[in-house]
């Protein structure tokens, strides 16, 4: 099973620049997005009869939203967290026999961490979220988590230290979603992999040069580790000041079904 997530900071625009190349290109059974910056009717793509769509428009034109072309028929969908609205659009949950699978555009604290407070209460909630999802069946979770989780997932950290998407109250809450019982597949697969970011700012040369951060994720219910068969950050491919990320999962739905067969 092979899924994409990316954050193409405007779906239209992030289109005039080679989307479509890409989506046809990498072929995914479900590709996630966030920050698709626009609102029902506007955009019409044409991806092939076999993609189902699922959108969550933001209430505010312009501004964040997310999306899922899945070929993987899901048993339901929700938009927000279980039994809320949720106005800027950073959630969409899919079901499947298997497995659930989370998008997500996690708030940003701002420049000045006015959103701070938010931002962490947010993450309580979302954390709560995804337990309630993973009591029931395993967890994937896509999206851009806006923190740079280790200093090795951000190129310059000392001088980053405290700025938004890398003070210590956000990183720590990374830190105990993963303790929750929630894997990094990346960090899985390359725990001491250095320059492997997947977003830069749009100050001159910086992303040549690959002064970047790692904000962009996929994390996956710990029980699920043996299944990954690949992680990785397609940073080769521009369009937005993210670029996508790649999961790889090897079939596990026979081996779940084993094992709760064998515990029932």
């Amino acid at each position: 099973m092979n899924l994409v997530s990316w954050n193409v900071n405007g779906l239209r625009a992030c289109v005039n620049k080679g989307f479509l190349e890409y989506f046809n290109h990498i072929n995914a059974d479900i590709f996630c997005l966030q920050e698709i910056k626009l609102q029902e009717g506007q955009i019409h793509l044409e991806l092939g009869e076999e993609y189902k769509l699922f959108w969550n428009y933001a209430q505010k034109k312009g501004y964040s939203g997310t999306a899922i072309f899945t070929r993987i028929n899901p048993l339901s969908v929700r938009y927000g967290l279980e039994e809320e609205t949720e106005p800027e659009g950073r959630i969409i949950t899919l079901e499947f026999e298997a497995f659930y699978l989370v998008t997500v555009y996690t708030p940003n604290a701002k420049r000045d961490l006015s959103r701070l407070p938010y931002r962490l209460e947010w993450e309580d909630r979302f954390r709560n979220y995804l337990l309630e999802l993973d009591a029931r069946k395993p967890v994937i979770i896509c999206g851009d988590l806006n923190v740079a989780h280790q200093e090795i997932d951000i190129k310059n950290a000392k001088s980053n230290r405290g700025n938004s998407g890398f003070t210590d109250e956000e990183r720590e809450k990374m830190t105990l979603l993963l303790e929750t019982g929630f894997t990094d597949s990346f960090r899985f697969l390359y725990p001491e992999r250095t320059d492997a970011y997947s977003w830069w700012s749009n100050m001159p040369k910086v992303r040549e040069r690959n002064v970047g951060w790692r904000i962009d994720y996929f994390l996956v219910s710990s029980r699920l580790r043996p299944f990954i068969a690949d992680a990785r950050i397609d940073s080769d491919i521009y369009g937005s000041d993210h670029c996508p990320v790649v999961l790889e999962m090897a079939d596990f739905s026979e081996s779940l079904l084993s094992q709760e067969n064998t515990i029932s």
